[in-house]
């Protein structure tokens, strides 16, 4: 509420009476809040957002400069640049072995969490149900929620790796159930799905007649054995997915703000009529970077995946050896440590050593109830900045 003064007398304006009702009823990100905290404190090592650390590589970069040159700045299509789709169908082909027509079954979106609301409207109807297994990225239930639909979450277990099973999503199924998210790799817990499991899923999804969004945005990021499975990749699983992927973690270009989503052209089409009328058309300088990424931007990839890889060691192993139990990550770039050791709650952990020590980690129930007792740390940053904030965190722990 807000007091105004006119002519002498006041008054309250209720802008509550105003505003969506599903607006008012969503949380802001549990994310956010300890970053928007560590940014007024001084010295403090920040490990809680999940943005890397290396610029966008040169030749990336100056692709977009030079666009700007050459005074390449008007509206593109809606769709996104035609070449830059192809660009993207080819990158799809190449890694994942799945095909896509540029011209009808590929949007380019402002970032793919654009994709994943553009979908989830573009969908659901109020009272649907959309499945999505949790601890997982903040943004799913939210956009569920503001499209009427009803957020059934799926809770997966560190004992099974974190991964999703065709069990767990039988048994939440209903008759209003219509989508099931799949984000894979996984944020916060780093797990990756393998074969055998997508496939069992996939069994139950064409059992039940449901639809998939499947978030890959940190497919290009995964160690070890696990190489990412795309879901649309598996048989007959094409036609029921809307493939969300980006330009953010992968080619670290966050900023950029580019997105697509690739999928059934009956499907893309009523996305992209929100999109044009929400947003028009992504940046277009971004979207000539983004074309020079895709086309030769694979060493880079792998060079930043070596990178995370050795950092994904050294923060594991030092936290285990601190007596926080942590999940091995096979995937993205996090780790997500158990601290119910320590006797506190997730929030409790990350308010006392952001205030006593200056590190700003997130708390696990940000990403779900079932998040309680753990916490999110990215190895997005420096091999420095992760040694320090280590030699922080078992300070903080001798002292409890």
């Amino acid at each position: 509420m807000r007091r105004s003064t006119r002519g002498g007398a006041t008054f309250v304006i209720d802008y509550s009476k105003y505003l969506n009702r599903e607006i008012q009823v969503v949380k802001p990100s549990g994310i956010r809040k300890f970053f928007d905290i560590a940014n007024e404190m001084e010295d403090v090592i920040s490990l809680s957002v999940g943005e890397p650390d290396f610029h966008t590589p040169w030749h990336i970069r100056e692709a977009g400069i030079e666009s700007l040159e050459k005074g390449r700045t008007r509206y593109t299509p809606n769709r996104g640049f035609l070449q830059l789709r192809q660009e993207i169908a080819n990158f799809l082909a190449r890694h994942y072995d799945v095909a896509y027509q540029p011209d009808q079954e590929i949007l380019v979106t402002v970032g793919g969490s654009e994709a994943i609301d553009l979908c989830v409207r573009s969908l659901i109807n109020p009272g649907d149900e959309v499945l999505i297994p949790e601890p997982s990225f903040v943004c799913y239930v939210p956009i569920t929620q503001m499209a009427e639909g009803l957020p059934v979450t799926i809770e997966t277990k560190p004992e099974h790796g974190f991964r999703l099973t065709a069990e767990e999503v039988e048994e939440k199924i209903t008759e209003k159930t219509k989508l099931l998210i799949l984000p894979y790799p996984n944020n916060p817990t780093g797990a990756v799905m393998r074969r055998e499991d997508l496939e069992a899923i996939a069994q139950v999804v064409e059992k039940h007649d449901l639809l998939v969004l499947s978030d890959e945005i940190y497919a290009a990021l995964t160690y070890g054995r696990e190489n990412h499975v795309s879901f649309s990749s598996l048989p007959g699983m094409k036609e029921r997915t809307i493939l969300v992927n980006g330009f953010s973690k992968a080619h670290s270009m966050t900023g950029w703000r580019l997105g697509y989503a690739a999928g059934p052209k009956e499907i893309i089409g009523p996305m992209t009529k929100l999109h044009q009328f929400a947003i028009m058309s992504a940046p277009t300088t971004s979207q000539y970077a983004a074309i020079e990424a895709l086309k030769n931007g694979d060493e880079d990839i792998a060079y930043m995946r070596e990178q995370y890889d050795m950092r994904r060691r050294l923060i594991v192993d030092g936290l285990n050896k601190m007596g926080l139990k942590c999940f091995e990550p096979e995937g993205a770039f996090y780790v997500f440590p158990s601290v119910k050791s320590t006797g506190l709650t997730s929030q409790e952990f990350c308010e006392k050593l952001l205030y006593g020590k200056h590190v700003a980690v997130v708390p696990g129930d940000a990403f779900g109830a079932c998040g309680e007792g753990f916490v999110r740390i990215s190895y997005s940053y420096s091999v420095g900045h992760i040694t320090e904030a280590l030699e922080r965190i078992q300070a903080f722990l001798e002292e409890l």
